[in-house]
């Protein structure tokens, strides 16, 4: 028996032994990443499968190697899904074109450059420090580099998206790729009046959704289908699928956007990857899942409402979705000591600049959170008000140990009584 055919762990017990530490924390942590979730034991199933093995360049029907019988099922299955999924709930009726193949969320959107646009030519999209994304342009980013960028923002007073602002310097700029997306941004976007300021000066609508996919699939939020050119996400986040990526698209752009990405930037697809996405696009047909994404939306906003109550106040004033931005200007102090305290309590979560911030990116003012994970768990209402209060005590004395130890183990025991979906402790 050759070390192939045995177990991880007499294979690789380091490994083993990190793996089974993550699956404990997973357990017995309250996990608010805006971007994480739990992926079900079927969609992990599908990722560890054989289907790693299999090498498949191009696409269904037009593939580079032989033996693809079976790959080209799992493809056209994942397709039909997203495509039944996200035209079921869209803004206007279209003619969907999707690729399940980008690896990941930022391949996606660099598929989007490589199919409309040329080096040099003119993005607009959400500036990073106003909830935007890295690849919409910021200048740290290739988009920022090999290509013009002119980003927009939030108003001052209330830190929404300043549709006004949008419109003039989409007339000034007159860009050829207009970015409707975020990262940071608690509010639902509005898709028309987006498509309305692209119309205007001839630009290519593109809708990032990566975030709110799931909530778009289920309903629960404003669809981008039918009204931008081309829409991107992630498979993980609020879509609860794998790590992985997908673009829809109207299907004039299909021949574009499927050149972008094979031969374009990548080589074959991760077909295991594929399957996963398949996978978790019929558990999003089921019957549970809109009560899920709207219980995502439900928790947010209690958890918004309980940390303003604490004295912890939410840019915008609340949520529309799954995240919140907490503002802890006025505690003087940084986001990074506190998300480091809470991390030692127990409830995981990442530090982050709020609009106008005036600390330093890399120790800003904020926290940012969300609750996919939690409410995939199956926690509501008084779990959200206990985590409110959990995490004021922590802003209130983040270096008192005997309290962070305190309130590790209360998170552990909610934690006991909502087992995680998919880790077998």
């Amino acid at each position: 028996m050759t070390s192939r055919d045995i177990s991880l762990e007499a294979v690789d017990p380091e490994i083993a032994k990190l793996i089974a530490e993550e699956n404990r924390r997973e357990h017995e942590t309250m996990r608010l990443i805006a971007s994480e979730n739990y992926a079900s034991h079927a969609v992990m199933a599908a990722t560890g499968s054989c289907l790693t093995n299999k090498y498949s360049e191009g696409y269904a029907g037009k593939r580079y190697y032989e033996g693809q019988q079976t790959i080209d099922q799992v493809e056209e299955l994942a397709i039909t899904r997203v495509k039944a999924l996200f035209t079921a709930t869209a803004a206007k009726p279209c003619d969907l074109h999707v690729n399940v193949q980008p690896y990941s969320g930022s391949p996606a959107n660099l598929a989007v450059y490589l199919a409309f646009l040329q080096p040099g030519d003119t993005v607009m999209g959400l500036s990073l420090a106003a909830g935007g994304h890295l690849t919409h342009g910021h200048t740290v980013s290739i988009t920022g580099r090999y290509f013009k960028s002119v980003p927009y923002g939030v108003r001052r007073e209330d830190a929404r998206i300043d549709l006004d602002e949008v419109r003039k310097l989409a007339k000034e700029h007159r860009p050829k790729l207009l970015w409707a997306g975020t990262t940071a941004y608690p509010r639902t976007l509005d898709f028309e009046a987006f498509r309305s300021i692209a119309d205007e000066v001839g630009a290519i609508l593109a809708a990032d959704i990566a975030h709110i996919s799931g909530l778009v699939a289920a309903g629960v939020h404003p669809s981008p289908v039918g009204l931008a050119d081309v829409i991107t996400s992630t498979t993980h986040k609020t879509f609860r699928g794998p790590r992985g990526g997908m673009i829809l698209c109207k299907a004039e752009h299909a021949s574009a956007i499927d050149k972008a990405v094979f031969p374009g930037l990548q080589g074959g697809p991760h077909n295991n990857t594929t399957a996963a996405i398949a996978v978790a696009a019929k558990e999003a047909q089921g019957p549970t899942f809109k009560g899920y994404a709207e219980a995502v939306v439900a928790n947010a906003k209690t958890l918004a409402a309980a940390l303003g109550e604490k004295g912890l106040p939410v840019t915008t004033g609340g949520t529309d979705n799954h995240l919140m931005l907490v503002d802890l200007t006025g505690k003087g102090i940084g986001g990074k000591p506190i998300a480091r305290a809470l991390d030692k309590a127990g409830i995981v979560l990442n530090y982050n600049a709020v609009p106008f911030d005036t600390r330093k990116p890399f120790d800003p003012s904020g926290l940012r959170l969300g609750t996919p994970a939690v409410t995939s768990r199956g926690m509501g209402k008084e779990e959200m008000m206990r985590l409110a209060s959990w995490i004021a005590e922590v802003v209130e004395s983040p270096t008192d140990e005997t309290k962070l130890a305190r309130i590790a183990t209360e998170v552990r025991d909610v934690c006991a009584k909502f087992p995680a979906p998919g880790i077998r402790v």
